[in-house]
């Protein structure tokens, strides 16, 4: 009766894993942005014609891209960071107006008073 049984739980294991440096599952459209660059690239340069170097920029951008959201926006910070950053970024994503705006909205209605 005095004797506990100790048993192993893993109950403190909440990672989801890291790949290439990148939480969980963040590797997945990084490495995908790889694979369609590179078909993007092998596209204009093969089939289309274009110049390599221009093939190489126009593949480059949606790859810098992905990089971009991913390294600045999903990698170490919490949920929902980048949905909040953007939504910040393009003047959305709170629920009050900006002093600027109601100062503007109470003269207009004096105005119209």
């Amino acid at each position: 009766m005095n004797e506990l049984r100790f048993t192993d739980t893993n109950s403190a294991d909440d990672s989801s894993g890291r790949v290439f440096g990148l939480d969980g599952n963040l590797y997945l459209p990084v490495v995908l942005g790889v694979i369609g660059s590179l078909g993007l690239v092998a596209v204009l340069g093969l089939l289309v014609g274009t110049g390599w170097f221009v093939a190489g920029v126009a593949g480059a951008l949606p790859l810098g891209a992905i990089l971009g959201w991913a390294l600045l926006l999903k990698h170490n910070k919490p949920a929902g960071y980048d949905r909040d950053r953007i939504e910040q970024s393009f003047g959305g994503g709170n629920f009050t107006r900006n002093p600027g705006e109601q100062q503007n909205l109470i003269d207009e209605e004096e105005a119209g008073a």
